[in-house]
């Protein structure tokens, strides 16, 4: 059920058109929860249809690109949204399920593996560390951005979390063949 709630949120801060929204996942609400180019189409269509979005007039042209924005009904939903009660979700990562096999299996390759995770995980940080100077210098700490800035730092802490994770675990693997 997330999926609307992402999209009402980017509307709510600038009203686009599926591909200005398509392209404002890619740079930060998809950074923590990511969606397909047709997922958000397919969304904004049933969100068009719900009564919570509407495309606004544009001029005739070719192509007739859509832009839309939120209803009343769309604002209601979202208060509504944020203010539910949801528990933690468990972690389901395919790596850390491959790690345990390799615990009964061995675990030949998964090195290679965990030191590819490991240079994108840093990769993932130094974005966020890049992000966090450019859009959140220390001298112009605000507090209309400060919600967004706690966002970025949670990214912060995941990615930090990995890279020392991946770290210690790749010290820890048995030799290859072992």
């Amino acid at each position: 059920m997330s999926l609307p709630h992402a999209i009402l949120t980017a509307l709510l801060e600038k009203p686009s058109s599926g591909l200005e929204l398509t392209r404002r996942f890619d740079k930060s609400i998809g950074f923590f929860w990511s969606a397909t180019h047709q997922q958000i189409y397919r969304e904004l269509n049933r969100l068009e249809r719900d009564g919570l979005i509407h495309a606004l007039p544009q001029p005739p042209s070719r192509g007739q690109r859509k832009e839309y924005e939120v209803l009343a009904a769309g604002r209601a939903e979202l208060t509504r949204w944020v203010a539910e009660n949801q528990d933690p979700k468990p972690i389901r990562d395919p790596l850390l399920l491959r790690l345990r096999a390799a615990t009964v299996v061995g675990s030949g390759g998964l090195a290679d593996e965990l030191r590819r995770h490991l240079g994108l995980h840093r990769q993932q940080l130094a974005l966020y560390e890049e992000i966090e100077r450019h859009d959140f210098p220390a001298e112009e700490e605000a507090d209309e951005n400060r919600l967004q800035h706690h966002i970025l730092r949670a990214g912060l802490s995941l990615e930090t979390f990995w890279v020392e994770w991946l770290t210690r675990t790749l010290a820890d693997l048995p030799p290859e063949g072992g």
